[in-house]
């Protein structure tokens, strides 16, 4: 699952003091007109349909990005390792050993 570098309201904020940001985009006639008969449709302008779109999608992926979604067998064999976890491996211990050595190592 990719991390977000920021939450969606620590993004607002940000942005709050840049307000009324523009984006500009190149369309076929195709889209356009589609889009145009959309907007019109929907009682909107063209750019508030746009936007108002592109936002709704944007929350969509964010929402989804957000959550890890798994069946029921999926959650409980998780869940099972997270409560059960096996035994630390050689390949473990011996990175648990290289962090606390660097960790430890004096700084410059």
């Amino acid at each position: 699952m990719k991390m977000l570098p920021y939450l969606p309201e620590e993004i607002h904020r940000m942005r709050t003091a840049e307000a009324n940001q523009r984006v500009s985009a190149r369309i076929s006639s195709k889209v356009y007109d589609a889009l145009t008969l959309a907007a019109d449709l929907t009682g909107s302008t063209l750019n508030q349909f746009i936007v108002q779109s592109a936002y709704a999608k944007a929350q969509e992926v964010i929402e989804k990005e957000r959550f890890i979604k798994m069946t029921a067998r999926s959650a409980a064999v998780f869940f099972d390792a997270l409560e059960q976890p096996p035994p630390p491996n050689k390949k473990l211990r011996s990175a648990v050993r290289s962090y606390k050595k660097m960790r430890n190592a004096p700084q410059n």
